[in-house]
């Protein structure tokens, strides 16, 4: 094998594990690393990079015992080699254990020089001279160790979900979720009947959201660069159904970043206006609704606290949250979560909810969604609305199948339970009489 093309889909990984530990986001950072590698290494730096996030604690205790000192000892970017190494070691069959050892030296030369490839060989020698098994959890391990979840957190779900619910959670966590598409400027018949005719396998997803597709190279896919389809889990489109939006109504899509709600919104909307407060994002935002949005849009740089417009016949607030709902799809989410961000996230959910309602019309909707599970800031934060704003009622809808609502109406996505990412929905609809709270 020549041990420089070797190289280049694990230094992508390290890059990944390098920019997340610095604050770049995990899509963001993938993008960065893999642009200019083929698609296989381009799978292949995916795969080590999510990888090592879902299973990062079992392969810090694979490490530990082979460092004197401890893992405190070693510094960050020489830890991430480390994992890189001991996840080929024990999670994939295809790559040799000697090419493990070997592209992960060779990635510590490249890094950090001679010592640093040393240090990096004894650990991985070490190993691997103990054999490559994966070592069975203790019994008394905590679920939290077995499963690379923070332990607070893991608590939290016991208590709601009961330990058998909660290992079906963390095991649809540790799972690489699947690449699904949903219908745009084309119809679902027609992209099946597309994606066929190039041989393309799909299969329809869960609750018929989708179509799954075996392939992630979406950009070469029939229809792409024609806008007929956006790459969205069918949780998201379970939400936007259960939205179930009236014809001819103008939406305020108050933090549409990157685009598949307002996309998909513009179905039935005489105009969606999509905001977001991130120029960064916003910039996104309007290249997906320019290719894939079947009906008029607008998009503007705005804070939901500070809303543009007077009044809207249908607001949407997407809120920001733990993302506790996604953790399949974004591996490296877990371990930035804590309390406290909880917390700060479930009091940022109130005032945006405050600053959406100013701007509902008379009779007009407010659909409240998250892809978090915790009720602080999902059930709860609603209560609270409702309880604040007696001009609002619950409604639910019945384009979703009952077994995804809550008992109260609300629409409720448990991935264990329904095997797709987790999401959160209210509907929330302002009489037609009576005066709009500032």
């Amino acid at each position: 094998m020549d041990r420089s093309v070797g190289l280049k889909p694990r230094f992508a990984a390290w890059r990944v594990l390098h920019d997340v530990r610095h604050g770049v986001p995990f899509d963001v950072a993938l993008n960065r690393a893999v642009s200019d590698l083929e698609p296989a290494d381009r799978r292949l730096a995916h795969e080590m990079a999510a990888g090592v996030y879902r299973h990062r604690s079992t392969l810090d205790q694979r490490i530990e015992p082979a460092i004197e000192r401890g893992l405190a000892s070693v510094r960050a970017d020489a830890l991430d080699i480390l994992r890189i190494g001991v996840f080929q070691l024990t999670h994939l069959d295809r790559v040799p254990p000697h090419a493990a050892v070997q592209t992960s030296v060779d990635l510590a030369r490249r890094l950090g020089g001679r010592r640093v490839a040393g240090f990096v060989n004894a650990v991985l020698r070490r190993l691997t001279q103990g054999g490559t098994e994966r070592p069975q959890p203790a019994l008394e391990a905590s679920l939290a160790d077995q499963h690379s979840h923070p332990a607070w957190l893991v608590d939290r779900w016991i208590k709601r979900f009961g330990h058998e619910g909660t290992v079906q959670l963390l095991q649809w966590n540790n799972r690489r979720p699947s690449l699904v598409i949903q219908p745009a400027r084309a119809s679902l018949d027609k992209i099946a009947k597309d994606l066929s005719a190039a041989e393309i396998a799909t299969t329809a997803a869960k609750f018929d959201a989708g179509l799954v597709v075996e392939t992630r190279n979406i950009r070469g896919l029939p229809g792409f660069a024609a806008g007929a389809f956006v790459v969205q889990d069918p949780a998201q489109a379970m939400v936007m159904r259960f939205a179930d939006l009236p014809e001819n109504c103008f939406v305020y899509d108050a933090c549409a970043a990157p685009g598949g709600k307002s996309i998909a919104a513009s179905q039935q909307a005489r105009f969606v206006l999509a905001a977001d407060h991130r120029r960064t994002r916003v910039t996104r935002l309007a290249e997906s609704l320019h290719r894939a949005a079947p009906g008029p849009t607008g998009v503007v740089v705005a804070d939901l606290l500070h809303p543009p417009i007077r009044a809207a016949d249908v607001v949407l607030v997407d809120a920001p949250c733990l993302g506790t709902g996604t953790f399949a799809r974004n591996p490296d989410a877990r371990w930035r979560v804590t309390p406290e961000a909880l917390a700060t996230l479930a009091e940022q959910g109130t005032r945006f909810l405050e600053a959406a309602q100013s701007v509902v019309g008379p009779g007009g909707l407010l659909l409240f969604a998250t892809c978090s599970l915790e009720p602080e800031e999902n059930e709860t934060q609603i209560e609270a609305f409702l309880a604040r704003h007696p001009e609002f009622r619950r409604e639910s809808s019945a384009a979703v199948p009952s077994e995804l609502l809550s008992a109260r109406g609300d629409l409720m996505i448990l991935p264990h339970r329904h095997h797709m990412d987790g999401a959160y929905a209210a509907r929330l609809r302002r009489r037609s009489s009576g005066t709009r709270t500032p």
